[in-house]
């Protein structure tokens, strides 16, 4: 006998197509994860489409399944049907959804990887009662998303925000997407392990522990690893969490001086580390903000749904397009004479 899961709201499957990994979930209405299968990430688009189609259809033999979301990191156009870019994925200008839509014979959505983790948040996580909210997923890079009134602002051409390419410094860094001086390349995990490695250079004698590493195998170093040794006390370490800090803070004020939002999310695989920063970045941010000490602060939260958050938001999303679907009134037919 099989049991279907009863709820008022159609199952959904929220799909975060990373780089290294595929993880396909079942979402309810709750926004609870229900079910899980993960793939590696093929290299071809063909492959990573037929590994897609596998991971949905293996869990519509599992659950009552009426849409699915994908979460990509890249940019996705404005009908959220096409993927025009996404660098670590082989979709260049690739109507994805409709190509999925023809094989499963559910409806696809396609959301960019920090909306869908910032809708989630503002569903279920730490933007619930938000307004203005924006969401700053920290990892590699920065991934970016803004609520608008508790809708997903995406800009004209579905590109917006680009905040981790906001220019900090003038000249600075090189960043990967061409420009010089980019914030993720002050405020991310790699940002992390380049200032470590930067530190090391001029005073090879502060740290022991990374010193060691960084002589063995100067690219061995993470960002993950220079928040260990930061955790354990280690001197250089310390510092690179103290300059990530003051570069989130800052980056967070120019932030609120364009949008002015009441609350932010840091989210993404540094958040896990917020004890080592969260409240210098507060201090530093109340400093910077223009008007500072003659404004409210937005309130500044770390993600409660973590890792799941792009595949909880793009089921929800896909969810809400089978509720407008149902809602539309039905076409009637006209006879003919």
């Amino acid at each position: 006998m099989t049991h279907h899961v009863t709820t008022q709201l159609p199952l959904t499957v929220g799909v975060d197509v990373g780089g290294t990994n595929i993880r396909a979930s079942v979402v309810n209405g709750q926004g609870e994860v229900l079910d899980t299968v993960q793939a590696p990430t093929p290299h071809s688009a063909r492959a990573l489409e037929d590994a897609l189609d596998r991971a949905v259809r293996e869990l519509c033999r599992r659950h009552p399944i009426g849409a699915v979301g994908l979460a990509v990191a890249g940019f996705i156009n404005a009908d959220r049907s096409t993927v025009r870019f996404a660098p670590h994925l082989p979709w260049q200008n690739a109507p994805v959804a409709q190509r999925l839509t023809d094989r499963l014979g559910l409806p696809v959505l396609l959301e960019h990887d920090a909306n869908a983790a910032a809708w989630a948040e503002y569903r279920f996580g730490a933007a619930t009662g938000g307004h203005n909210v924006v969401l700053v997923a920290i990892g590699t890079g920065i991934g970016a998303a803004l609520l608008i009134d508790g809708k997903l602002y995406r800009g004209t051409h579905g590109v917006a925000p680009e905040l981790g390419h906001l220019q900090v410094v003038p000249q600075g860094r090189a960043c990967p997407c061409g420009k010089h001086g980019c914030w993720e390349r002050y405020c991310s995990g790699t940002a992390l392990a380049d200032t470590a490695i930067e530190l090391l250079a001029t005073d090879p004698q502060r740290s022991t522990v990374l010193a060691r590493e960084v002589f063995r195998d100067p690219g061995s170093l993470t960002g993950r690893r220079v928040a260990g040794a930061a955790q354990d006390g280690d001197p250089v370490a310390t510092a690179a969490m103290a300059d990530f800090a003051k570069w989130l803070g800052l980056g967070l004020a120019f932030v609120s001086d364009i949008f002015d939002p009441d609350l932010v999310v840091i989210a993404g695989g540094v958040s896990s580390s917020a004890p080592l920063f969260l409240d210098e970045a507060r201090e530093e941010y109340a400093r910077s903000v223009t008007g500072a000490g003659h404004r409210p602060l937005a309130r500044i939260r770390t993600t409660q749904l973590g890792e799941a958050a792009g595949m909880i938001g793009a089921a929800e999303l896909a969810r809400a397009l089978l509720v407008e679907a149902d809602r539309r009134p039905p076409k009637v037919a006209r006879s003919g004479r």
